[in-house]
């Protein structure tokens, strides 16, 4: 179920999210967040046969993009089992008469409020509003900004979305973005000591995907599939600026992630494309090359992108502070 509303600007939407819950009581409502945030979060009687809640709403709202709740909200959620959520998205939100407008769709789906607002007049209302409703709220980020308050001796600015102005580092960032789109696949290999990070891999050990989760960081990214019939370019061996890092996985999970991808592009499963032996053979060769060259390698078998990157990052780092 999606529901959509648009309204002065903003867009609230509410999607139900296949998510990880435990056993839930009326009385004790839902556990808490490990991190703070601030969002609304509606929540249904508990299923009679087991005590326990398995559909809850939850309403994020947000002075700036919001970007931050959903992820706080993402994390959170997938700590437990067995509950659908129903997610109500509210961005942009710096009015008194649009938190009017939020709160009847609140009232309508009642539940737990997440938020994130810096002015103070509009948060008191929001609370205020939440506790004649009887609805619980947390604000997101007040743990981590009082900490930091204490321990720089400063107040925190109160000024929504500083996180996405317009420096240096965001413009540093979109360029990063524009060197990996036309560095991707071995293309442009004539500019990688440009780069921040090099990829190589095999065919499908997600170069392409952990490439532009990299360039987003801010850090330029090619990469170059290694094929033993068509060997890289020499420049990959002699480059100074950038890390070059393998990526390489398990052989049963490749066989079957190279099977899908033909299957989606509706060409036959069987070819030496998913041939056992010949990718056991791709595999060993890169291998050999990573060792050969000194690279640092990561087994992609089980990790996700983000993991991935986060690895591929703190290789980066470790190197700079040598």
């Amino acid at each position: 179920m999606e529901r959509n509303r648009s309204d002065a600007g903003s867009v609230a939407r509410a999607e139900i999210i296949p998510a990880l819950l435990p056993n839930l009581s009326t009385a004790q409502g839902i556990a808490p967040a490990k991190v703070g945030a601030t969002v609304a979060i509606a929540f249904f009687p508990p299923a009679p046969e087991s005590g326990a809640m398995s559909r809850l709403h939850l309403h994020l709202i947000s002075d700036s993009t919001g970007e931050t709740l959903e992820n706080i909200a993402k994390a959170a959620i997938a700590q437990f089992d067995d509950v659908e959520v129903v997610r109500h998205f509210w961005p942009m939100v710096r009015s008194e008469s649009h938190l009017d407008r939020i709160m009847a769709e609140v009232q309508a789906s009642p539940g737990m409020i997440l938020f994130t607002l810096v002015n103070g007049e509009l948060r008191s209302s929001l609370e205020r509003r939440a506790g004649m409703l009887n609805l619980p709220t947390v604000a997101a980020l007040d743990a981590v900004t009082d900490a930091l308050s204490r321990m720089l001796g400063q107040e925190a600015k109160a000024r929504p979305g500083r996180q996405h102005v317009l420096d240096a580092a965001y413009f540093a960032r979109v360029e990063a973005i524009q060197f990996t789109v036309a560095h991707d696949d071995g293309i442009g290999w004539e500019n990688w000591e440009q780069a921040d990070i090099v990829l190589a891999g095999v065919s499908r050990t997600s170069k392409t995907p952990t490439s532009i989760y990299l360039a987003n960081r801010g850090f330029k990214t090619a990469n170059i599939p290694i094929v033993p019939e068509s060997p890289p370019p020499s420049a990959l061996f002699n480059l100074k600026r950038p890390m070059v890092v393998g990526l390489t996985t398990g052989l049963d999970r490749l066989v079957q992630v190279r099977r899908n991808r033909l299957l989606s592009l509706n060409q036959t499963p069987e070819t030496s494309y998913v041939d056992d032996e010949r990718v056991k053979a791709e595999l060993a060769f890169a291998r050999r090359m990573f060792a050969d060259n000194g690279w640092p390698v990561i087994d992609v078998t089980r990790r996700s992108i983000e993991e991935t990157a986060a690895a591929v990052i703190k290789l980066v780092e470790d190197r700079a502070s040598v």
